[in-house]
């Protein structure tokens, strides 16, 4: 056997055993978008941080009670563009995997859009709640790990400032009344998440979203990419389209976020 075909084996013999994991090098930039459900899980505590006295109106003492939510769809420039989507939160970076088959990206929230499940009693009457987000976010990072072909974890902490806007049910006829706001700052510590590499197929180029909730699309997002948290991969088991929901909870608080998995095949078993 002479040099160059030995040469040839060994080449050969290497590329049989290169990891799969190399097919596909990296997971581009691109928001990710999520559903809140009207399950009670997902809620704002302020048991520790009360609503003071005297903030609804004179009478009112201070609330000490929980808030649930739910998801109400972002507003965008195209109607129903993210479907029932309420929170959109945005890789900055494409994410680059190195031989160990991890990577990186920075993230931030772009959007959330979430309303009251019920409204608060107090002494001034029943109120709405809504949450926004608050004018400036925190960049947190995401630590992605590939661990088959298809897709593999990721574990990210989720920095969320957020706006609290509480709206009368019986509309006031004050229209010097004030608006009641409230700001809060939530940090999420980082739990493990499935996720999977998308079909290939970009179903948006681009969104303009509104991300500060006054109903009026603001800034222009990129799509999705080739990126689905919350979906196990799963290279030929068919699947189910069952809701799959996964929830991030910090001391007083916690958000609950589900997902239709892309490329479903059948109902739920």
């Amino acid at each position: 056997m002479n040099k160059d075909r030995v040469f040839a084996v060994l080449v050969f013999s290497f590329l049989l055993g290169v990891s799969p994991l190399t097919a596909d090098p990296m997971v581009e930039r691109g928001i990710d978008i999520f559903t809140t459900p009207a399950d009670g899980k997902t809620f704002y505590d302020f048991a520790r941080n009360p609503i003071p006295a005297g903030f609804f109106c004179e009478e009112s003492k201070p609330f000490r009670g929980r808030i649930a939510f739910k998801g109400l769809p972002l507003v965008t420039e195209v109607p129903g563009q993210l479907g029932s989507a309420d929170t959109v939160v945005e890789r900055l970076d494409d994410a680059v995997f190195n031989a160990k088959g991890r990577a990186t990206s920075r993230i931030q929230f772009r959007a959330l859009s979430l309303v009251s499940i019920a409204p608060i009693k107090t002494a001034c009457g029943a109120f709405h709640t809504y949450v926004s987000l608050g004018p400036k976010q925190r960049v947190t990072t995401m630590s992605i790990h590939r661990t088959q072909e298809g897709g593999g974890s990721f574990i990210a902490p989720l920095a969320v400032d957020v706006r609290l806007t509480f709206i009368p049910v019986k509309p006031t006829q004050n229209k010097e009344a004030r608006k009641l706001e409230l700001t809060g700052r939530v940090t999420f510590p980082a739990t493990s998440i499935p996720w999977s590499f998308t079909d290939g197929a970009k179903s948006l180029d681009f969104v303009v979203v509104d991300t500060n909730g006054d109903q009026i699309p603001d800034r222009l997002l990129p799509g999705p990419s080739n990126f689905f948290p919350g979906q196990v991969a799963r290279s030929q088991n068919k699947v189910y389209c069952c809701w799959e929901t996964y929830c991030h909870a910090a001391e007083g608080h916690e958000h609950c976020f589900a997902q239709l998995p892309w490329g479903c095949q059948g109902e739920c078993p």
